[in-house]
C-alpha cells in the first residue's frame, strides 16, 4: 500500500517535471513579492531574484535527474534483451 502511495510522488513523464516546475515558480514568485514588501528597495529585489532563480537552478536539476532515469531505463531494458 505504501509503494502504491509512493509512486504518486515519483516525477515520470516532462510534463510532470514541467508542472512541478511551474509550481515552484509560483511558489517563488509569492515569496519574493512578500520580500519586496518586507524589504523595501535594492535588498527585496535582491531577495525577489534570489527566489525566482533558485527555480532555474531546481528546475535544471529535475529535467537532468529525469532524463538521467530514462536513459538508465533504457539501458536496463535493452541489457535484458
Amino acid at each position: 500500500m505504501l509503494r502504491k502511495i509512493g509512486r504518486l510522488f515519483v516525477i515520470k513523464t516532462r510534463f510532470e517535471a514541467f508542472a512541478v516546475i511551474y509550481a515552484l515558480a509560483l511558489g517563488a514568485v509569492e515569496r519574493g513579492h512578500a520580500y519586496l514588501g518586507q524589504y523595501p528597495g535594492f535588498p527585496g529585489k535582491l531577495l525577489f531574484l534570489a527566489a525566482t532563480g533558485a527555480v532555474f537552478i531546481a528546475g535544471g536539476k529535475i529535467l537532468d535527474a529525469l532524463r538521467m532515469e530514462q536513459q538508465l531505463r533504457a539501458a536496463e531494458t535493452t541489457d535484458r534483451e
